[in-house]
């Protein structure tokens, strides 16, 4: 498939209703308001395509960039096109699920993400956050340095009450996977969780709120799921 055509393929299956569901959830345009289920079908006619999906990724269309992660090959993503993707991530779906999700796939992917975390642009620090998130998810814990991890929840003890909405958003997601995913950790991140205490952020008039981080650490290990890694954070 061609740019063109998914783009009038995307034009097609796009839906008022949920454009004003997703613009109050930081989506920004332009956009159609396309469900995630119809670009899993496009993603499937396609599978993984390094060009087209930066070639979509550049249209600046949220639909079309939010495709481009779900069909790029992540491996080849180099730092410039992870750096590209991160600044052009100003619609909260891109910054805090595409962005991450590819670069969580990369070979420089945690380097980046060390990076984004100390920008002070918001969406980019979130998108490092993320990105943080999705790599403990992924990885074994053999080929994760969890002592530099650990250093990271007491930054987040420090910082999260001072820091911009979505960051605070991210981090508390990131000390949730830590817990979660990071068996050797989890103590640590509930331990952090409860010295942070409750997480408030401006969710523009909608009804979500940060979870509690402690809490949902626990649900996990009530499930038995604690330390069970993920084999894609794509969805």
């Amino acid at each position: 498939m061609t740019v063109p055509e998914i783009m009038a393929e995307l034009e097609s299956k796009g839906s008022e209703s949920i454009k004003k569901i997703l613009l109050k959830h930081g989506v920004k345009e332009p956009f159609f308001g396309v469900k995630v289920e119809h670009l899993k079908t496009i993603e499937k006619k396609i599978k993984k395509d390094y060009k087209l999906a930066k070639d979509l990724y550049n249209t600046g269309n949220a639909d079309a960039m939010y495709l481009a992660g779900l069909i790029a090959d992540d491996a080849l993503m180099t730092r410039a096109d992870l750096q590209d993707w991160a600044i052009k991530a100003e619609s909260n779906n891109i910054s805090e699920y595409t962005v991450p999700w590819v670069a969580a796939g990369s070979p420089v992917g945690l380097e980046m993400a060390m990076e984004w975390i100390d920008s002070d642009t918001e969406h980019i620090a979130a998108s490092g956050w993320c990105t943080l998130s999705s790599i403990v998810a992924l990885r074994q814990d053999k080929d994760l340095d969890t002592a530099a991890l650990k250093k990271l929840l007491a930054r987040i003890e420090k910082n999260i009450h001072k820091a911009k909405n979505r960051e605070k958003q991210t981090m508390n997601g990131f000390v949730i996977a830590l817990g979660t995913y990071v068996s050797s950790l989890t103590a640590d991140a509930v331990a952090t969780a409860k010295k942070i205490g409750e997480v408030t952020v401006d969710a523009n008039g909608t009804a979500c709120k940060v979870p509690d981080a402690s809490a949902y650490i626990q649900k996990a290990a009530d499930k038995g799921q604690t330390g069970k890694k993920k084999k894609t954070v794509k969805c």
